[in-house]
């Protein structure tokens, strides 16, 4: 149980680093490098929902985070 626990924590543990680094900061961040080429196409929107949707993804990648992390640390004992 304690490896597959790790094993999950560390791929979720990549995936939100990911997500963080694709959304948009002030300056524009990762995101804008990615989805600049989609604003000019499809306009500002599209990329504001993209933006909404990494951030629903961060969201849930830091609660299954925490839960994991938790979860090692109890069944580690």
């Amino acid at each position: 149980m304690h490896a597959l626990l790790i094993t999950l924590l560390v791929i979720v543990s990549v995936g939100l680093i990911v997500v963080v680094l694709l959304q948009s900061g002030k300056s524009a961040g990762l995101s804008g490098a990615i989805s600049g080429g989609a604003e000019q196409l499809f306009g500002k929107q599209k990329a504001r929902g993209l933006d909404l949707i990494l951030h629903r993804i961060t969201i849930v990648l830091s609660v299954l985070f925490f839960i994991l992390t938790i979860g090692v640390s109890y069944f580690a004992l």
